[in-house]
């Protein structure tokens, strides 16, 4: 097997070295009984050393990109785990949790479950507009906006725990919105 052909299926760019006439140096001699003659054993060696080059950078590129998917994934991570501790979370990694605490996590009065995630988002809106209506509508619409784009990341509707979080998070807004004095229909409609 000629190894630049075999790299070659990896980057294209890198193929197998022709010599003279176009014929490969590795088809030159079929028979191993058949001496090579020098030029023939220099071509050898010019595509060996070729071959080799080609091998080296491949396994360098693919190394690298190796490297920089597990760069990716280890900001992924850090900025995972800083998200949750955003959010007040303080309990074991997610990654070590058995099913069972994984479960109770999510569960309604989970810590990511519907009733607490959905006063965690309801709370910033609320929160960051200050009793302004203005800015409270614009958290509401920016809540489900939101909740749009992940259902297109997710290519979807949500799963129902989603879709219940949504409902009551916008409840809640709406909620504080008329206890405000501030109508939920918004006068621009």
């Amino acid at each position: 097997m000629n190894v630049s052909e075999s790299i070659g299926a990896l980057n294209p760019v890198l193929k197998p070295e022709k010599v003279g006439s176009g014929e490969s140096v590795s088809n030159i001699k079929h028979l191993y009984t058949q001496k090579l003659t020098k030029d023939e054993a220099e071509g050898l060696r010019a595509e060996i050393a070729k071959n080799t080059a080609a091998f080296t950078f491949n396994s360098t590129a693919l190394q690298s990109g190796t490297l920089n998917a597990d760069d990716q994934f280890a900001q992924s991570y850090r900025d995972f785990q800083s998200f949750l501790q955003d959010v007040g979370y303080e309990g074991k990694p997610i990654a070590q949790l058995s099913q069972d605490e994984a479960a109770e996590l999510v569960s309604e009065d989970g810590f990511f479950g519907i009733n607490k995630t959905s006063q965690r988002i309801a709370d910033f809106v609320i929160n960051g507009a200050g009793g302004d209506e203005d800015l409270l509508r614009a958290g509401r619409e920016g809540v489900l906006q939101g909740f749009k784009m992940a259902e297109e990341i997710w290519g979807g509707k949500l799963p129902e725990i989603s879709q219940t979080t949504m409902a009551k998070t916008i409840e809640m807004i709406d909620m504080a919105m008329n206890d405000l004095g501030f109508s939920i229909l918004n006068k621009e409609v």
